[in-house]
């Protein structure tokens, strides 16, 4: 016993549904418009100029680590001799 769907067939759907369905195409197209408008805003902000690092400013940063490095080094040395003389007074060497 198959249904046949004709020009005659109906359906039933309650109006809670037709509202459900009606909310959600609603939001659904509002989303669309405002993702269009952000878009188009988006398309005429200003786009930033390109910075390009120059070669003196390379070389400062360059250099300036490097002489953290170097100072970082000297740093542990100094505490790597702490660190030993509070060994020798802690193990009474």
């Amino acid at each position: 016993m198959e249904k046949e769907l004709n020009e005659d067939s109906g359906f039933k759907v309650s109006i809670k549904t037709l509202v459900g369905i009606g909310a959600a195409m609603a939001t659904v197209i509002s989303m669309w418009f405002m993702l269009q408008a952000d878009i188009a805003e988006a398309r005429e902000l200003p786009v930033p100029p390109p910075q390009d690092v120059t070669r003196m400013e390379f070389d400062m940063k360059d250099q300036m680590i490097r002489n953290t490095i170097l100072t970082t080094q000297s740093d542990v040395e100094e505490i790597k001799k702490t660190l030993e003389k509070i060994e020798d007074k802690l193990y009474n060497r």
